[in-house]
């Protein structure tokens, strides 16, 4: 009886942390997008400058101030470097949260950028949500992790107590 109430209770954890999969794959998504807007916002200027003078390459931009006799352009080039850098980033994570939910989910989980999946995290709430994605994650993950933790249980009770054969035991 208490191996199904535990079942039970592996169950329905695991049901709890599948429904968090969707809420936080959308939260990554809103946090990389407003990241994106407020890194484009802040090279607008840049990008102003090199569509006048360089084509609109920002590189050449950066060169430029990195090759002038100004230490001050110089120094500028380090910070203009940086924003392009995380400018660029940001449009390749914005653009992998843009593929189909399974894919959507392999990056977060496996390729997304950690510092940003870190500041997600801190910022998470916990939710249970009732749509339909959520729950068809909730239910994958309970009966995922039902099914691993029993059959590691399986296993090691195999391990430490072997039965004998079935022909042993009838004789």
């Amino acid at each position: 009886m208490l191996r199904s109430y535990l079942r039970l209770t592996l169950f329905a954890v695991g049901l709890l942390v599948g429904v968090q999969v969707p809420g936080f794959i959308e939260a990554y998504a809103h946090h990389v997008e407003a990241r994106r807007a407020e890194a484009q916002q802040g090279l607008q200027g840049f990008q102003e400058t090199a569509r006048r003078f360089f084509h609109g390459d920002m590189d050449v931009l950066v060169e430029h101030y990195r090759t002038s006799e100004d230490p001050v352009f110089q120094n500028d080039a380090r910070s203009v470097s940086a924003l392009v850098e995380r400018a660029r980033l940001l449009e390749r994570e914005w653009q992998a949260m843009q593929r189909p939910w399974y894919a959507q989910a392999w990056h977060v989980a496996v390729a997304g950028e950690h510092r940003l999946r870190s500041e997600v995290w801190d910022g998470y709430r916990f939710q249970v949500l009732l749509a339909p994605e959520a729950i068809a994650w909730g239910i994958g993950c309970a009966l995922v992790l039902a099914w691993v933790i029993e059959a590691l249980g399986m296993a090691l009770a195999s391990l430490l107590w072997p039965r004998r054969s079935y022909r042993l035991r009838r004789r």
